[in-house]
């Protein structure tokens, strides 16, 4: 405001020099006989006033088209002389234009951090995020959104039907704030959820993707654990009873039947009889105690361990089995100061019953190893234990997390479930890959 003030000063300064001057021209020319030279010398010093107010002018109009087309074109870099050789209304006026465009530059750097801020966060969380326009254009997916999907760019929502068909229909019909289930060719779930916004004229669409595997699983394992809870219950009341009636009949037997009969044969059968009665009821019981800890699991208390000794107190406790069995073991950390936070007995407990299993996948194989590896990706540790035996079948692989079900003898069908249960306490997973002949790896992911 104040550059503008003096500017205006500055021209009615010069509009009264003109009109003083075409004033004293006319009367110097009355006052004179040689009206000719005074006309002449009078208009060349109106023409002189009358330029320099033209380039006066000219000179601020020029300085604010530049101002507004550095505004228009968002180019802040140009930057106006603050010297006075155009005087003080000028230097006034470009130190007005320069505070100004300063002002720009400082918001656009904050708007630019701020931009650059977000799209980092956008690009490290965990959930999968994907935006496009009606004409299924994206202009955004995240890091997580790529990982879900296993590309590694998206620019147009049509790439997708390729790999991914179900989920380009889904994308291109879902509407605000439904949420659907989308399975990945790996069988990963995905739960998808829209919303649209308007932004600059135009419709924009944002899904959000999530992986559900770990609250799937968790669900699962609670379903488990309902029915494993009625069932032991609901046998352990059938079986207590049984128990107490063989005994009583063994009493009876013993010290009625026997004393009052001569046919020792039938007495001996019946106690037979009810001696494998009462071992299999006996049986029955242990059997479903055995699930007690798939059922009350205690919480686990965390603690800073360190994966190397971890694993080494693992080899350590089962290293006797493992050189009985001909199995050779090799183990890696990387790097070597690696920790998690975790329940030390109860991983342990995991990583004994994946060695225990590890060690009995072996039929004909001479060159039996198993490896233990860990390491850090993106911020996840990783245990692994792998073994090169024989593998898992396509169908079992499927099942081997239910509870009941195994493909041992003499096996329970619990540990395997325990274990990821563990593992699911612990916020984590347990997941599982084999190659029937080539052996199979379990991944501990903290």
């Amino acid at each position: 405001m104040i550059g503008l003030r003096h500017f205006s000063i500055m021209i009615m300064i010069r509009i009264i020099v003109i009109v003083l001057s075409v004033i004293a021209l006319a009367w110097l020319a009355s006052r004179h006989t040689n009206e000719t030279l005074v006309y002449i010398l009078g208009t060349i010093f109106i023409f002189i006033q009358g330029s320099l107010l033209y380039q006066y002018v000219t000179n601020v109009n020029r300085k604010l088209t530049y101002f507004l087309e550095s505004v228009r074109y968002s180019d802040f870099t140009i930057n106006f002389r603050s010297d006075n050789k155009m005087g003080r209304t000028f230097k006034e006026l470009n130190q007005q234009f320069n505070e100004v465009l300063l002002a720009f530059r400082q918001a656009r750097a904050e708007k630019e951090a701020n931009l650059q801020y977000l799209n980092t966060i956008v690009q490290h969380i965990g959930t999968g995020l994907i935006t496009f326009d009606a004409n299924g254009q994206v202009n955004l997916i995240n890091n997580a959104a790529l990982r879900m999907l296993g590309i590694y760019r998206l620019h147009q929502l049509i790439e997708l039907k390729e790999k991914h068909p179900r989920l380009y229909d889904l994308l291109s019909d879902l509407d605000t704030g439904v949420r659907d289930l989308y399975r990945t060719p790996n069988d990963q779930p995905l739960a998808l959820q829209a919303a649209a916004i308007q932004l600059r004229g135009m419709w924009v669409k944002i899904v959000v993707l999530q992986n559900i595997q770990t609250e799937l699983q968790q669900q699962e394992i609670e379903s488990w654990q309902n029915l494993t809870r009625v069932l032991r219950h609901e046998i352990m009341n059938s079986m207590t009873p049984i128990v107490s009636l063989v005994g009583t009949m063994r009493l009876i037997v013993n010290e009625d039947i026997e004393r009052s009969t001569n046919d020792q044969e039938a007495v001996n059968d019946l106690k037979e009889a009810l001696s494998t009665l009462e071992k299999r009821s006996k049986g029955m019981m242990q059997f479903v105690n055995a699930y007690r800890d798939f059922t009350t699991l205690p919480k686990p208390v965390f603690a800073s361990l360190e994966v190397a000794e971890l694993l080494q107190e693992v080899i350590q406790l089962l290293q006797t089995d493992l050189t009985q069995s001909g199995v050779l073991w090799k183990l890696s950390v990387k790097p070597d100061t690696l920790t998690v936070k975790a329940d030390a007995s109860q991983i342990q407990q995991v990583l004994i019953n994946l060695i225990k299993n590890a060690s009995e996948a072996f039929s004909h194989q001479t060159d039996r190893l198993i490896t233990l590896s860990a390491y850090q990706l993106d911020g996840t540790v990783m245990i692994e234990v792998a073994d090169n035996g024989d593998g898992i079948e396509p169908e079992a692989l499927e099942n081997i997390f239910i509870p009941f079900y195994t493909t041992k003898k003499t096996g329970s069908g619990i540990g395997l479930s325990l274990s990821r249960q563990i593992l699911q306490q612990h916020n984590g997973q347990l997941n599982v890959e084999s190659q029937v002949g080539k052996g199979t790896v379990f991944t501990l992911v903290f």
